[in-house]
């Protein structure tokens, strides 16, 4: 046995089937093994693959942590067997069957079923193969998990991979768009930019993710935010008047906006508004409030002014980098909750909080909203960025930085990259 691929059964093997296409490098890479009888190859692939099992939405609402790991007969090799799907081969997101997220290391280290003695890896495609899952089995998988673990190449997935549906995935057109809007994201997890038919991290990976980082728990709640990045209403309102008054500095006097120029006007700006009088609609009525206290403004003019500083700081950065092109500028930071907005639709749909169709909506949105609002991909990229980094950075430039800029740089010169094969307008 050697590597732990003895006794593998994958049928017509050595015949390849004639025009199919594998979804991805996964499956191509299993299929090209398979049809060589490398059973090492295949299984150091599949060591590094991510590896999802069907289960029940009952079940998984009763039971979250725990797969349900249900067998079925196959005549192929006389035995139930645990049907194992790599992400290409995955089926169009339904509400009555989830996905449990998993790898060959679980599979080694971790899962026991006495009523199961075999498991088969793509059931119905070209590359199904059946494999025995003794202890014996199991204790030869894990040395090709040791073997990836420290090779020098790691996990597919490890973070800053371009990684594409090679068959059914978005290629073009205004779908394609909207997903590589998140595709900064999708490269920095390692994930596939291109798959609107989204598992993501399996379904409880999924709804961890979107409560872990957005406070999500429910339909209702995803909707709110959804709707709520479509609207760029999460980026602060801060950030968005100081690039609005550079913007309309730039518009009036044709380019370049010096520092003083920006500053000043920004304050002209805070103080004009400060010395009028207001009228709020309140639960009490019309409103009269009057001027406001001068250490109040005096407080938020310094606030704007710090702030107008470390925007500054950042486009230096950014240019020095290539983020920006000499002599430009951010000119909004709502492409932040554009992105995220596409990211939302598809984290929605890997968690049942909606359908593909309601996902596919809201990415096509969030696209015409982005191109009504930038004109290229660098531009909307560097927006995209900056807005992180004033959420996250600190201005530490830290990986919070370091990694959207890596992400930026094999977005811009990745054959493969939406930003070159899919046109901004």
């Amino acid at each position: 046995m050697g590597y732990g691929e003895g006794n593998a059964v994958g049928g017509e093997e050595h015949q390849a089937a004639s025009g199919w296409q594998p979804p991805g490098v996964v499956e191509r890479t299993l299929y090209e093994a398979k049809l060589r009888g490398d059973w090492p190859a295949f299984f150091d692939a599949l060591a590094g693959a991510d590896l999802f099992i069907a289960e029940s939405a009952e079940w998984a609402e009763a039971y979250p942590e725990t797969p349900q790991c249900l067998p079925y007969w196959y005549s192929q090799v006389r035995a139930n067997c645990l049907p194992v799907l790599t992400e290409g081969m995955l089926p169009d997101p339904e509400p009555e069957t989830l996905f449990w997220n998993t790898s060959l290391d679980w599979f080694a280290d971790g899962w026991r079923d006495r009523g199961t003695s075999w498991i088969v890896v793509n059931p119905g495609s070209p590359c199904e193969v059946f494999f025995p899952a003794t202890p014996a089995h199991r204790a030869l998988w894990q040395e090709h998990v040791r073997r990836l673990a420290q090779s020098d190449c790691g996990h597919p997935h490890d973070h800053m991979r371009l990684r594409a549906l090679e068959g059914s995935g978005a290629a073009t057109g205004a779908v394609a768009h909207g997903l590589g809007l998140i595709a900064l994201l999708s490269v920095n997890n390692g994930e596939l930019w291109n798959n609107m038919a989204y598992h993501g991290m399996g379904h409880t990976g999924e709804k961890r993710r979107l409560k872990d980082w957005w406070g999500v728990t429910s339909r209702e709640e995803w909707r709110d935010c959804q709707q709520r990045l479509l609207d760029a209403d999460m980026v602060s309102g801060a950030w968005e008047f100081v690039l609005g008054v550079r913007r309309s500095l730039s518009r009036d006097f044709g380019g370049h906006v010096e520092m003083d120029q920006w500053r000043q006007a920004a304050e002209k700006v805070l103080r004009r508004g400060a010395e009028g009088t207001e009228y709020r609609l309140s639960a009490d009525g019309v409103t009269k409030v009057g001027p406001r206290d001068s250490a109040e403004v005096a407080a938020q003019i310094a606030g704007v002014q710090r702030l107008i500083g470390r925007i500054a700081r950042y486009e230096k950065r950014f240019r020095a980098d290539g983020l920006l092109a000499e002599g430009k500028f951010v000119p909004s930071v709502e492409a932040w909750d554009y992105g995220r907005a596409a990211g939302m639709a598809r984290w929605g749909l890997g968690a049942r909080f909606c359908d593909q169709r309601e996902a596919e909506s809201a990415i096509l949105r969030a696209g015409k909203l982005s191109r009504a609002n930038y004109r290229s991909w660098e531009e909307f990229s560097a927006s995209y960025i900056l807005g992180r980094c004033l959420h996250f950075d600190e201005e530490e430039f830290g990986t919070w930085y370091q990694d959207m800029l890596e992400a930026h740089r094999i977005l811009s010169t990745d054959p493969g990259s939406p930003w070159l094969t899919v046109p901004w307008k």
